[in-house]
């Protein structure tokens, strides 16, 4: 029986890793492949951010569901301490004591294997299977697996293949650039942007795609309106460009929905409508959708009060607030009376122009004969007071 392994920490795991496995597989033919995340990597601590062990097995689990003959181990993960490979070696062979073992690397590894702990103890129990990282690999890998044949009778198995130039350091770096999605396998990527691992930041196209869908076709000018004007609202301000879009972007995710599918969101998210949001579905929506967004990618704080208080407004909002507020109000296919004056304000004096909007919107809901809520009347008396 041939049983290979590869292990890792996985952090995140990306189509490279799988396309090692998929290759080793291949050229191997192994009875069983093992895909063994690291609980803690005894070479090097973890980058800040990092997802804990149990959530880089899932993300593993997830990225190699493309690859049936994997099977994904949590024996690393079960055990106390550094993850020695060296470990998991004599583990295995308890387990399968008459298997031939082989470990699956890349060329970083292999070069700097007489670094691991009890590295002879590994060449003693299992052959090596070695993929080559970047252009020029293969005869550095053929010297080295060369000598350490000569000197230790080491078995090494050299898999001559085209690398994939691909790094979880470089995944991580690109999370957080707001770009990563073509890199990494689709489910993986929606986990991490769900759960916001290593301080990841969801591409806008992305972002755009999957929240459109709940949107009626007609409200998509308007959401799209609102983000462009968040964005030039944000350049205008000094705020984050990004954070704006993603707000502008969700803040109108639930719109569509009926009063009783708002108020199954709310029992869901544990929310309490008032009197006068029970009433009033366009009160409702800001507050599920801002809880949706949070559920479905993870938003920050700051994004996740920009939806929630687009509709009302509140007393001193935090400029990405007074924003998302704004340009939802004066976005290009609004057109109604004042909407001009208040656009422009929008440039000159913030403050000035959520005093002059919520008056509007105020004076819309009396000729309308609406009762209007609490926090649009406070958040009024605020900006009229600090305009006066």
């Amino acid at each position: 029986m041939r049983l290979a392994f590869y292990g890792g920490s996985f952090n995140p795991p990306h189509p490279a890793h799988v396309r090692a496995c998929r290759l080793a597989y291949e050229s191997l033919r192994p009875d069983r492949l093992l895909v063994i995340p690291a609980a803690t990597p005894p070479h090097k601590p973890l980058p800040e951010g990092s997802p804990d062990a149990a959530e880089r097995m899932e993300l593993t689990r997830i990225a190699f569901k493309s690859l049936p003959q994997a099977e994904v181990s949590g024996m690393e993960l079960r055990r106390e301490g550094r993850s020695f490979t060296s470990d998991t070696v004599a583990e295995l062979r308890r387990e399968y004591p008459d298997a031939e073992l082989c470990m699956i690397m890349g060329t970083d590894m292999l070069l700097s294997f007489e670094e691991w702990h009890e590295w002879r103890y590994i060449l003693s129990e299992a052959s090596l299977a070695v993929l080559p990282r970047a252009e020029g690999d293969i005869a550095a890998i053929r010297a080295e697996a060369a000598r350490m044949e000569r000197e230790y009778g080491a078995v090494i198995y050299v898999l001559d293949a085209a690398p994939l130039p691909m790094s979880s350091s470089d995944m991580r770096a690109l999370l957080t650039e707001r770009r990563g999605a073509e890199e990494l396998d689709g489910e993986v990527y929606a986990r991490i942007i769900q759960k916001r691992d290593y301080g990841a930041k969801p591409e806008l196209a992305w972002l755009r795609e999957r929240a459109y869908k709940f949107l009626k076709p007609s409200r998509v000018p308007h959401v799209a309106g609102c983000e462009r004007e968040a964005v030039k609202l944000a350049a205008r301000w000094g705020e984050d460009a990004g954070d704006a879009a993603e707000a502008g972007i969700l803040h109108d995710i639930t719109k569509k929905l009926s009063m009783p599918e708002q108020l199954q969101l709310a029992e869901k998210y544990g929310i309490v409508f008032d009197a006068l949001e029970r009433e009033n579905i366009k009160l409702t929506h800001a507050i599920t959708g801002a809880a949706l967004s949070r559920e479905l990618f993870g938003v920050t704080d700051r994004v996740y009060d920009a939806i929630r208080w687009h509709t009302t407004g509140r007393p001193d909002m935090t400029l990405l607030e007074k924003i998302i507020y704004l340009a939802d109000y004066v976005e290009p296919t609004r057109d109604f009376p004042g909407v001009e004056p208040l656009r422009a304000l929008c440039y000159e004096d913030i403050d000035a122009a959520m005093a002059l909007g919520l008056k509007m919107s105020l004076d819309e809901l009396a000729a309308a004969g609406i009762t209007p809520h609490g926090d649009s009347l406070e958040a009024y008396r605020w900006y009229k007071k600090g305009k006066n």
